[in-house]
């Protein structure tokens, strides 16, 4: 047409719009787990003990009688001050009062163990345990006559003790313990009886100590 501008056709060609492409990067940030560190004196330990027992029994009838034997437990320590103990206790005497007759005593008792000191070398213990005791033995009755027995009984003992670290491995310990266990009077009745124990053994412990060095 005559003195008219054709249009232009249009621009296929796409519009370039620039765009910011970021690379990954090269490393990854791996954080590291906190792993809360245990306090020297805070984590629980295992120790075994094994070693000779001497028990002074208030028999009801017949005076005391001193039974000889052997001692075995097992403690932990849960912390700088508190733990818990399971003893075993055997014991035994030939000829109780003269009579041809042995008597012996079975104990089992677990408690609370408080450690007033608890040092890399030396520390102090008391505890309280409770459980059961079996005396058997030859008892008086009332007309004289000796007789056979034996009860099994609950029991308990309350004591402390003194343990001397020899090695890492390795310790002593001595302990003295009221105990109370039951027995048979003149008459034939169950009584309680008012013992004392002491024992001596030889330590072992399990892992690391629990102890500040």
């Amino acid at each position: 047409m005559t003195g008219s501008e054709t249009p232009a056709p249009p621009d296929s060609t796409p519009a370039e719009i620039p765009v910011l492409v970021q690379a990954a990067p090269a490393f990854a940030y791996v954080r590291p787990s906190q792993t809360p560190v245990v306090a020297a004196g805070s984590a629980p330990a295992l120790n075994i003990s094994t070693g000779f027992s001497a028990t002074s029994l208030g028999m009801p009838t017949s005076g005391r009688a001193v039974l000889g034997g052997v001692d075995l437990s097992v403690a932990t320590e849960s912390g700088r001050r508190f733990g818990a103990k399971l003893d075993l206790n055997y014991e035994r005497l030939p000829n109780a009062f003269s009579t041809g007759q042995s008597m012996d005593l079975f104990s089992y008792l677990i408690g609370p163990v408080f450690y007033p000191s608890n040092g890399a070398l030396l520390s102090t213990s008391v505890h309280l345990l409770v459980g059961g005791a079996r005396v058997g033995g030859p008892f008086s009755s009332a007309n004289g006559v000796v007789q056979l027995g034996h009860v099994n009984y609950p029991a308990w003992a309350m004591g402390g003790g003194v343990e001397c670290r020899l090695s890492p491995a390795f310790g002593f310990r001595v302990s003295v313990d009221y105990l109370r266990t039951h027995f048979y009077d003149v008459s034939g009745v169950i009584r309680g009886q008012n013992d004392v124990r002491i024992v001596n053994s030889l330590v072992y412990y399990f892992g690391k100590s629990t102890r500040k060095r």
